[in-house]
């Protein structure tokens, strides 16, 4: 195989290992409330930026990961709290503003703690390249894509093999049945939160020593994620991973042989080129609107 492809591949799967794990936590919350949080990306820049800072305090790595996963777990939980206050007063509307500003909001009180400066944390095992067919792959892009692949086997197998995550899929097909068999629905929408918050952070922190990490990193890469869940078909967990695997594969492919100037072009360009084909996305149905 050439080694340009090789490099390419290995480039565009741990970007889109990040779109990936920031659009199943889309999936999850949407699929849980039928509402979307446009914060979901924030849970990447704070996973990332939490780590850099608190091993500039000289806190060994292993506790500045655990430290920044409970921020952003807590950053998470408030939100849910707002999220499904506002979803019981008012509306998908009304919680979709409070998603947009509730990430403005992160964004401004990172820019006043942590300022503007670019950020990132030491590779996991060191920064020599692995030479594989002429290419040069970095070790932290292995980390990125076998952590990536643990935690959605590790969900997968949650969602299947637990009584949790059995109500949790319950519930999102049909919250009113779920209901009456006994699941707390409102625990379903705080589990969504818990795990997408869980996904964000971790994919915030492997990719920081690769991407590097500031302030508004995650505007851009919520962006891409939720087009990767629509792409994916919105609602579809397999879609949404799918979806953001194949932004960052095509991100790469743009990059390495077209030009870089281009690459954020492609998410929007496949979306179009979908929607014209297949509106509902590769795994979606229409969805029945709730009461």
């Amino acid at each position: 195989m050439d080694a340009a492809l090789i490099q390419f591949l290995s480039s565009g799967l741990t970007e889109g290992a990040r779109y990936a794990l920031v659009a199943l936590g889309f999936t999850l919350i949407f699929n849980a409330s039928g509402a979307l949080n446009f914060s979901q990306g924030e849970s990447v820049m704070l996973g990332g930026m939490t780590t850099a800072v608190l091993l500039q305090a000289q806190l060994p790595l292993s506790i500045a990961m655990l430290l920044a996963v409970a921020v952003v777990l807590c950053v998470s939980l408030l939100l849910q709290f707002l999220f499904t206050h506002t979803l019981r007063r008012s509306g998908v509307l009304q919680v979709i503003i409070l998603t947009v500003s509730f990430g403005i909001m992160l964004r401004g009180l990172a820019h006043v703690l942590w300022g503007t400066q670019t950020r990132s944390i030491p590779p996991f095992s060191g920064g020599d390249p692995i030479r594989i067919g002429g290419a040069s792959i970095l070790p932290q892009a292995v980390w990125v894509i076998g952590v990536t692949a643990v935690a959605l086997a590790a969900l997968a197998w949650f969602f299947r093999g637990s009584r949790i995550g059995r109500g949790f899929v319950a519930a999102s097909l049909d919250p009113v049945t779920a209901q009456l068999v006994g699941i707390d629905v409102k625990r379903v929408l705080l589990l969504a939160f818990a795990l997408s918050g869980l996904l964000g952070a971790v994919g915030g922190i492997v990719t920081a020593p690769i991407t590097y990490t500031y302030y508004d990193v995650g505007v851009m890469v919520g962006l891409k994620a939720i087009i990767a869940a629509i792409i994916g078909g919105m609602g579809s967990p397999l879609g949404a991973v799918l979806g953001g695997f194949a932004i960052g594969l095509g991100e790469a492919m743009t990059a390495g042989y077209i030009s870089s100037a281009y690459k954020d072009a492609v998410p929007f360009v496949m979306i179009v080129l979908l929607f014209m084909v297949k509106p509902n996305g590769l795994f979606g149905k229409p969805r029945v609107e709730r009461v």
